[in-house]
């Protein structure tokens, strides 16, 4: 039962010499190369599998503004804009949809926390509304039980995360780009210390600009350029399950698992932060950068397996550019989901909404759901490589902000005024986190 995903058709010849190549055809490279194409800038976008494959469909499908950090806030709300229009723009449904979240919790700490963060959004303009007791029941009506107080965000809205990045790719052929699956980007040429050229394993497309947004293989790549990326990736388990006849909230979080609405006929269950930590090349070498980060979220973490080392997205090794490299060895990272974690969420599920008891289950998947040591993006210009734009380390937020993601990472490829400001995102920030060239390069 793999994870639901729209597949699409793609060109299958080359450009020879485009202005930019986009790496990677997840929401934020699919959003990047969309947001060039419509201005007229000849773009490609190369993924090595399937558009949305991997994290893009993986995920929770939630846009949300509520409880962002500061830094991504801006970007939230900007990227909800681009959600509203994106439909009539595509003319396809991406299945967004306003529909406010809803939190719910029987925890006075959690509540304050979020009354804090309520009263910090009112001065960015977000609007979210505290529940007292009484509003919060009545809303979690569902639950069929009482609830202390909760939030809800009426702006805030869902996705759908196996039909937005595909049917966001169709938009970039319609507006003139090319969109290549199966087609691996092994590494780029250069020409004067620049960017000149991307190596894919159908041929070389000369340009001047990349936007590298591999998701969680971008510091694998980078690394091969002496250019160290501190990104770290751990295995979340999700499962559907089929919709109920009783009208449930299309999106619901609570401390002990969360429920969205995942199309028409599913809903998606899954525990907030709780994910396996597989050991990787990668994770060794930046273990000291993301040591804070991982004691901080110890509860909701357990150790993995060997699947992430055998996947060889977290490889540290070199690879040649006119032999295979690890990307078509894993064309999908498709990792096995945890069955332990799998039928906690299920049971929780249910205990928390009686009508989904006896609901089949529709599919259960695993992500790796790649992050830098401070759970903030980096997108901007890599120091080193002139001509090479990073959009990476999403730290599980990606796919809400992926349409404002893509539109800064279009911005600082063209010139173009940002839509939001980029010094929060840059990746030059993360140099106290071991990002630079590695000695010798």
């Amino acid at each position: 039962m793999p994870v639901p995903l729209l597949e699409i058709e793609t060109d299958a010849v080359l450009p020879a010499e485009v202005d930019v190549v986009v790496i990677g055809g997840g929401i934020v490279g699919a959003s990047a190369a969309y947001y060039l194409a419509r201005r007229g800038v000849s773009v490609a976008l190369v993924e090595k599998g399937r558009i949305g494959a991997e994290q893009s469909s993986r995920n929770w499908g939630w846009c949300r503004q509520q409880n962002r950090d500061a830094r991504e806030l801006p970007m939230a709300t900007a990227s909800l804009a681009l959600w509203d229009r994106l439909a009539e723009e595509t003319g396809s449904d991406l299945g967004f949809n306003r529909c406010g979240l809803l939190y719910l919790s029987d925890d006075e700490a959690q509540l304050a926390g979020w009354a804090q963060w309520r009263d910090f959004a009112a001065g960015h303009g977000v609007v979210t509304h505290m529940l007292s007791a009484d509003e919060a029941s009545a809303r979690g009506a569902a639950t069929g039980r009482r609830w202390k107080g909760g939030v809800f965000s009426p702006t805030d809205g869902i996705a759908d995360p196996g039909r937005a990045a595909p049917l966001i790719a169709l938009g970039v052929r319609q507006a003139g780009g090319s969109v290549h699956q199966f087609c691996a980007a092994r590494g780029l040429e250069t020409q004067g210390g620049r960017v000149s050229g991307v190596v894919t394993e159908a041929g070389t497309i000369r340009t001047s600009t990349v936007i590298m947004a591999g998701g969680a293989w971008a510091s694998s790549f980078l690394n091969q350029y002496g250019l160290r990326f501190p990104q770290a990736s751990v295995r979340a388990s999700i499962l559907s399950v089929a919709a109920p006849a009783v009208a449930l909230p299309d999106a619901l979080h609570t401390t002990n698992v969360s429920v969205t609405r995942r199309g028409r006929n599913s809903f998606a269950l899954s525990i907030s932060g709780g994910a396996r930590v597989d050991p990787t090349p990668q994770q060794l070498t930046f273990a000291r950068q993301f040591v804070p980060l991982f004691i901080s979220r110890r509860r909701s973490l357990a150790p993995g397996g060997l699947q992430g080392w055998r996947a060889g997205h977290e490889t540290r090794r070199r690879w040649r550019l006119d032999a295979p490299t690890p990307m078509e060895a894993c064309r999908i990272l498709d990792p096995t989901p945890d069955p332990r974690q799998v039928e906690e969420t299920l049971a929780r599920a249910r205990r928390l909404l009686p009508a989904l008891e006896g609901q089949p289950v529709t599919a259960r998947w695993a992500g790796y759901i790649d992050s830098t040591p401070d759970a903030v993006p980096a997108i901007g210009p890599v120091e080193g490589m002139p001509g090479l734009i990073l959009a990476a380390g999403f730290s599980g937020h990606g796919f809400g902000i992926g349409p404002g993601a893509g539109h800064l990472a279009a911005d600082l490829a063209t010139g173009a005024p940002p839509i939001v400001d980029p010094v929060p995102y840059a990746p030059a920030r993360l140099a106290g986190s071991a990002w630079g060239r590695v000695a010798g390069y």
